[in-house]
């Protein structure tokens, strides 16, 4: 039975709508201020792309990803942010035989630096950032059970470039892009068997990825809203087989639209509600979601919200 599934490589995009908000943005916390907070998110797919076929799958009807992210932005200098993110997630599928997962998934730890600023006129303002990232698992979870696996256990190191148009009407721009170096993987057997190819070993070698963000939004009086534009490749690994489970080493590219809003709560300025939805248009061994994401984050010891 498991063997006549083909579902799909999970992302979760909480992760990414949270990095949103910090990692591939043009903001920056004051220092000595920590901006934290608890984020949710709740992820859906019934179709997706097993290599480019887009299909559907009675065997695992729809998956459903939640998940529930510990965020924390912490400025050490008006110029240089530190950020730390720990997912805690559920998988679940409608039908078949597979059984969900849960547990914590990998802390993500960064560091943000603004490296670069042109002065503001009365056009606006230019910012160019760099970003340093590294993420290791933090649990012995299980990668073999795609699409219900909480991840692939694979560390990761990642370099990012981004750059923000800041206007003074209070319209923005954000291009962002970053490569991510990933570690072999583990299994739990001495063989496995992908890309047409049988390797004696239970070491996976995990292909590198690359991604861009652009953001349209509006960010003045408190109030933070984007429309997001985001890409992924995955440089190397291959198609999910026909009628068979994914593997962790599988291509996982996309093309996903969505957008953010965050907004202080009234008469508590210090603490700030953010909501953010996406959707994947289009994408290769992934499902085609729909994804959203709530959450309440809040600003410690600092004179104004990294929101203003």
């Amino acid at each position: 039975m498991i063997k006549k599934l083909a579902p799909v490589l999970i992302f979760v995009s909480l992760a990414v709508s949270a990095r949103a908000q910090t990692i591939d943005d043009g903001i920056m916390v004051d220092r000595r201020t920590l901006f934290a907070g608890d984020v949710y998110g709740h992820e859906t797919w019934d179709h997706y792309w097993e290599g480019a076929l887009k299909r559907d799958n009675g065997n695992i009807g729809t998956v459903t990803t939640q998940t529930n992210l510990w965020y924390g932005n912490y400025g050490v200098t008006d110029r240089l942010n530190v950020i730390a993110m720990v997912p805690y997630i559920w998988t679940e599928a409608s039908q078949g035989v597979l059984h969900g997962s849960q547990g914590f998934q990998d802390l993500t730890v960064a560091a943000k630096w603004n490296f670069l600023s042109w002065p503001s006129t009365k056009a606006g303002a230019i910012r160019t950032f760099a970003v340093v990232s590294a993420g290791i698992p933090l649990a012995d979870y299980n990668i073999e059970l795609l699409p219900l696996s909480i991840g692939n256990k694979s560390s990761r190191l990642s370099g990012r470039f981004t750059a923000n148009v800041q206007t003074s009407p209070g319209w923005y721009v954000d291009g962002s892009t970053a490569y991510t170096w990933r570690s072999d993987t583990t299994l739990d057997r001495p063989y496995f068997f992908t890309d047409d190819e049988f390797v004696m070993s239970d070491e996976v070698n995990m292909p590198n990825v690359f991604d861009y963000v652009l953001h349209l939004g509006y960010l003045k009086n408190g109030l933070n809203t984007h429309f997001a534009f985001s890409q992924q490749r995955t440089l190397g690994g291959g198609d999910i087989r026909r009628q068979d489970m994914p593997f962790p080493s599988n291509r996982m590219n996309f093309i996903k639209l969505g957008g953010m809003g965050m907004y202080p709560v009234p008469k508590l300025n210090a603490l700030a509600f953010q909501f953010s939805y996406a959707y994947t248009v289009t994408g290769r061994n992934v499902g085609q979601a729909n994804s959203f994401a709530i959450g309440l984050l809040y600003t410690f010891n600092s004179r104004r919200s990294p929101t203003q």
